[in-house]
């Protein structure tokens, strides 16, 4: 409703107080909805925050960049965080790989020699151990539990910012990875959180404070686009370095790539896979037993499960593979058979 006010200008309209009542509720709506967020953004750094940690590494320099220059020495930085209270600490492979000092400093000031426990650089995790007293640390969360479009927070040092927050979304899910030692990280958490150089090995947690990956990629000249590593798998890469110092892989000595299969040979084989991993070439008298492959043969299951690309075959070569006899599913020349091979332990 319209009502009609004179005052000293003259003659003007004025919203009816009903109206003026629903836009105040709205603007209240609207303030208490961003309350919220930022709540659950500022409670979750709160609870985290005291576990994460920066990392400072010092690394030498091949010996021509040491005759140009009289510093030998070369320094990173990168972050991470605490995951026990004996000290341990994950982070990224290539934030503390061919370190000669790692430093890691708390939040609370103290500053503390880093000792390499193990580092995995097929799923770019490490550990590292501390050897202090009153530690925060932080817990894994479940990552298969994510949905896309949930906020997520991430907490890193970004080219030397200490203890940065910045929150996001998970953008998708399943993405895979390449890693620098070319294998293929698998269940990666694409997200939007902003990060930079430094927030490598830094956690992403969601509104309870669990850590649900771990920051481990951005692609330079996009905007809005980084990569964690799942917490699933961060869990069995960490649980492994924490008991054996490394993540044993099986390998069967082939190079190769994923076609697409011709439907007729779908349907003539009755197969579950639409693709498979033909073999290029073959790796002779390896550790890895695989005699009975042929260079054309297109793989499609291992050990009884159906495979269809070379992820989902580096999933299933873990360590109990190693040295055991394996029924390989292939296609050869259109029909399908079934080969033996021992998997050896990739190096």
């Amino acid at each position: 409703m319209i009502k009609l006010i004179e005052n000293k200008a003259g003659l003007y309209f004025e919203e009816s107080a009903d109206t003026g009542d629903k836009a105040d509720s709205s603007s209240v709506q609207e303030s208490q909805l961003f309350d919220a967020y930022s709540k659950s953004v500022i409670t979750a750094a709160e609870k985290v925050s005291a576990a994460v940690v920066h990392i400072k590494i010092k690394k030498k320099t091949n010996h021509s960049l040491r005759r140009r220059s009289p510093r030998n020495e070369q320094a990173g930085t990168g972050s991470g965080f605490i995951i026990s209270p004996e000290g341990y600490v994950v982070t990224n492979s290539h934030v503390v790989s061919d370190a000669e000092v790692i430093e890691v400093e708390l939040p609370d000031g103290r500053a503390f020699t880093g000792h390499l426990v193990g580092l995995d650089p097929s799923t770019d995790l490490a550990v590292i151990q501390i050897y202090a007293d009153k530690l925060e640390y932080l817990s894994f969360g479940y990552s298969d539990k994510l949905r896309v479009g949930q906020l997520v927070i991430a907490i890193g040092n970004p080219y030397g910012f200490q203890y940065s927050v910045t929150a996001g979304v998970i953008s998708a899910l399943g993405r895979s990875l390449g890693s620098a030692n070319g294998r293929v990280i698998d269940d990666v958490i694409q997200t939007d959180a902003a990060m930079n150089p430094g927030n490598s090995g830094g956690p992403l947690v969601n509104t309870m404070g669990d850590v649900i990956g771990i920051n481990t990629a951005i692609i330079m000249p996009a905007q809005g686009i980084c990569f964690a590593v799942a917490a699933n798998t961060a869990r069995y890469v960490v649980s492994k370095l924490l008991t054996a110092g490394e993540v044993k892989r099986g390998y069967i000595g082939i190079a190769g790539q994923v076609i697409q299969l011709p439907l007729r040979v779908i349907n003539y084989n009755k197969l579950k896979v639409s693709s498979g991993i033909q073999v290029h070439s073959i790796e002779a008298d390896g550790a890895a037993y695989n005699d009975e492959l042929r260079n054309g043969d297109i793989i499609i299951g291992f050990d009884g499960v159906p495979v269809a690309t070379i992820e989902k075959l580096h999933r299933l070569l873990y360590d109990q593979t190693i040295g055991r006899k394996i029924k390989l599913d292939i296609l050869r020349k259109g029909f399908k058979q079934t080969v033996t091979i021992i998997p050896g332990e990739l190096q």
